[in-house]
């Protein structure tokens, strides 16, 4: 079963050395390596690298109305999903005079890479700016690559304007991860950066980590799997499957069912489904190292999938509630028929944002925590040194750490000294 779910293989390491000379170039040139890599990579001259405010009207002016609105109902129900996240503060006296509470803070400066290319992700910035702005971030740093003429997609800049971005930047690819690691002189420095993209992107931001700078998750290749059983329609499998087949050649689709007719359906439909497709090559790229598995009962396709650890999973089975539940390892679970993966991508209102390459089984998908930092407050009073001392020093001295133990020594002789 290990060899059916094995993922199209992708070492970033070896580019390590490409991306390397990428961040130690912009580390040391700054703004002007920058204006070098666009024309080089992107194919853009650029003189500014900030979107000024006349560009951020004239996309506002150019977006379609009917995209508008979408694009406003998605933010608004992205927002009340993740405004509903919020951390209530907590406050606990463990024991006479030792008071322990923790509560929330924003982290106060994060980088969005927002990809561009052939697919402009602008739904992308929906997904990390939103929280972003719930969380408090009191600078949110974007970047995405410009298109040849130096302009960036408008709907990427309306979304952006929507949800409260604070920086916009044209510039892309590992370099763009470089500027927010160390800052330019236009690019500022951030504390954590989100955001998906290419391999050299990918390595570019574990390679960022080396340099006090976190990022949202390890990613791959996007991937979804459906569990479906003899209830399921063919043609809202296929439909699902061939979604995400389009994302990339490197992305996966697997099918898991416990009915050989509805497979055998699901088959023909993406068949004929991929015929009307524009994106059809990519697809079928993605489909050549997919699967379809025959499960003898769904309790074997339910353990096949939590193997798998999915980034996305439909479950288009008639008891889906019970199913659901026995569901340990996805990033995002899509429950019944009518439940399918682009509405999470879109506008349900969950983060798309997900673990890929089988990290669901230790990461979470976004959320409003991955923009927040938890604090830890104590206090003690002279009763809480009463009451904790002895078991501090003597952990402390077994630990053989003197000064721990001598830290509370101290305050433990001085009370006891003015009790007496």
């Amino acid at each position: 079963m290990s060899a059916l779910l094995e993922r199209p293989a992708m070492d970033i390491t070896s580019l390590f050395d490409v991306v390397g000379d990428i961040l130690k170039t912009v580390r040391q040139e700054g703004d002007a390596s920058l204006r070098q890599y666009e024309e080089r990579f992107d194919h853009a001259i650029l003189s500014n690298l900030s979107v000024t405010e006349e560009e951020m009207v004239a996309a506002e002016h150019s977006v379609d109305e009917d995209l508008k609105v979408a694009l406003q109902q998605a933010h608004s129900n992205i927002a009340t999903f993740h405004e509903a996240q919020r951390f209530q503060p907590i406050k606990v006296t463990t024991c006479q005079g030792v008071t322990c509470r923790q509560k929330s803070v924003a982290i106060e400066k994060v980088g969005l890479y927002i990809p561009g290319g052939s697919a402009p992700l602008f739904s992308t910035v929906l997904m990390l700016a939103t929280p972003a702005r719930i969380a408090g971030c009191s600078q949110i740093v974007l970047c995405t690559p410009p298109r040849p003429d130096g302009s960036i997609h408008p709907a990427i800049l309306y979304a952006a304007r929507l949800c409260g971005v604070t920086h916009i930047f044209k510039v892309g690819g590992a370099q763009a991860i470089a500027a927010m690691t160390f800052g330019t002189e236009s690019i500022p420095k951030v504390d954590k950066i989100f955001g998906p993209g290419n391999q050299y992107v990918m390595a570019a931001k574990q390679m960022a980590t080396l340099y006090d700078v976190a990022i949202d998750m390890p990613a791959g290749p996007s991937e979804v799997a459906v569990i479906a059983d003899h209830t399921a329609d063919p043609s809202f499998v296929a439909a699902d499957l061939l979604s995400q087949a389009e994302h990339g050649p490197d992305s996966q689709v697997i099918l898991i069912s416990d009915s050989e007719d509805l497979i055998l359906a699901v088959n023909e439909e993406i068949s004929r489904q991929i015929q009307n497709l524009p994106r059809r090559s990519i697809a079928e790229k993605a489909l050549s190292h997919s699967v379809a598995i025959l499960a003898h009962h769904l309790e074997e396709a339910v353990a096949i999938s939590n193997q798998y650890a999915p980034e996305h999973l439909i479950l288009s089975v008639a008891d889906y509630p019970v199913w659901s539940e026995r569901i340990t390892c996805a990033g995002s679970v899509f429950e019944g028929r009518w439940s399918c993966e682009s509405a999470g991508d879109y506008a349900s209102g969950t983060n798309h944002t997900l673990p890929t390459k089988g990290y669901a089984r230790s990461f979470g998908g976004l959320c409003l925590d991955s923009f927040m930092r938890k604090m830890t407050f104590q206090e003690l009073s002279e009763e809480g040194i009463l009451t904790i001392g002895k078991t501090v020093m003597a952990m402390a001295g077994q630990e053989g750490l003197e000064a721990h133990r001598n830290a509370m020594q101290v305050r433990y002789d001085k009370i006891k000294q003015i009790k007496e």
